[in-house]
């Protein structure tokens, strides 16, 4: 298995643009998108190129239109752009709907977003692991992913955010150590141990994390939740690093912000790919550094997109890609949101090369999870663009 994968990888460093002269793709992308699962949609246009159309300002009701997830949105203020990413495989709403609706009722369970549930109802969680899971009709193993995902932008929102609570961002390592000590359970002597405990039963974020994490041992191997253990760990440390930016007043360098959307992306998320669908990525194969590239690659592309649909509800005071470039480069908003879309499509194009080459030699069990992540990708853009948390109903169909 180390040899094929030391073959692939000795490969990606080689490897020749994926379009030719006439902008064809090469069999191995065709394969990445079509072979690994029969309902891998084609190119909605012909060419292989899979497009979508984004603005962070309003759009008006009606004006989006397309074909196998070509979008057309007409924007009110700013000029759409088109993003490098694959349409969604399905749309089953009534899938989403009921997956979205147990969600609720376990947030209301847990305590996270008190007087908030219509917020968490409306941004349809269970869609988005609806779309973005497209190997399960199971709505329990949705409902599993939708728990972990759910308590993961819980704690953005509860704690780093404060679009919950009132921020106090001096007080953000302190809470991500106790979300972390039920994550990672931690073993005190008898004597302090119901300090610890006390703590946690008094904080809804890591209440509703040790409950995600607990139900997910139903679904996933003993390694699989390991593995979000991990993710999780990573995600908490960028959140830190977010904290002092607002502690200090720092508005980070691009380079660095980078970096951090390397460690806060949607990577907790997808990393349940294999286990929501059934099955295991061997961890020799998982854990391989070119696996791990390639899989971190869609990761913050995912996340520099959720950028670029976010800005229209971020304040002035909270960091984003084109804000950060049009700071440093002293440059307009929209010629930062043009080179933020295409480092976007740098990274996702480069992502579908390298998962192309890995597949080539890889086990089944990766090319389905590498397939499984294109999907992925595909389904979180279909999300952002319709969800109620990134758009007032007015802008979305």
């Amino acid at each position: 298995m180390d040899h094929g994968l030391s073959t692939a990888a000795g490969s990606i460093h080689g490897l020749r643009p994926l379009t030719d002269d006439h902008g064809d793709r090469a069999p191995s992308t065709v394969a990445l998108r079509a072979a690994f699962l029969p309902s891998m949609p084609s190119s909605p246009t012909g060419s292989g190129s899979y497009t979508t159309r984004i603005t962070h300002e309003q759009r008006t009701s009606g004006e989006r239109q397309g074909r196998a997830g070509c979008e057309q949105i007409t924007p009110v203020r700013q000029r759409p752009r088109t993003l490098y990413c694959p349409p969604a495989i399905r749309d089953d709403p009534v899938l989403g709907e009921e997956v979205n609706e147990r969600l609720v009722a376990w947030a209301e369970e847990v305590g996270i977003y008190p007087s908030h549930l219509d917020m968490v109802r409306s941004a349809n969680f269970g869609r988005l692991m609806m779309l973005a899971h497209p190997e399960t009709d199971d709505p329990g193993r949705l409902l599993a992913a939708a728990k972990c995902g759910l308590s993961e932008w819980a704690v953005d929102d509860h704690i780093v955010d404060g679009e919950v609570e009132a921020p106090r961002h001096e007080l953000i390592g302190q809470r991500l150590a106790l979300c972390h000590s039920v994550i990672d359970q931690a073993q005190l002597p008898v004597r302090y141990a119901p300090s610890l405990e006390k703590a946690v039963q008094q904080d809804p974020v890591a209440r509703a994390l040790r409950s995600a994490l607990s139900n997910l041992h139903n679904h996933a191997t003993t390694t699989q939740v390991r593995r979000l253990r991990h993710e999780l760990a990573i995600m908490f440390v960028a959140y830190n690093q977010e904290g002092v930016w607002h502690t200090q007043q720092q508005a980070p360098p691009v380079w660095e912000y980078l970096m951090h959307r390397h460690e806060n992306s949607f990577i907790p998320c997808m990393v349940l790919i294999d286990a929501i669908a059934g099955y295991e990525v061997p961890m020799a194969e998982f854990s391989h550094p070119q696996v791990r590239r390639a899989f971190n690659l869609a990761g913050t592309a995912t996340v520099l997109m959720n950028d670029l649909y976010s800005m229209g509800k971020e304040e002035a005071t909270d960091y984003s890609l084109p804000m950060l470039i049009a700071r440093e480069e002293n440059c307009s908003l929209e010629e930062a949101v043009d080179r933020s879309v295409e480092i976007h499509d740098e990274l996702m194009r480069s992502f579908e090369a390298e998962a192309a080459a890995l597949a080539a030699t890889g086990s089944p069990e990766l090319r389905r999870f590498l397939a499984g992540t294109w999907a992925w990708v595909g389904g979180n853009r279909e999300w952002h663009a319709s969800s109620a948390r990134y758009h007032t109903p007015s802008s979305t169909t």
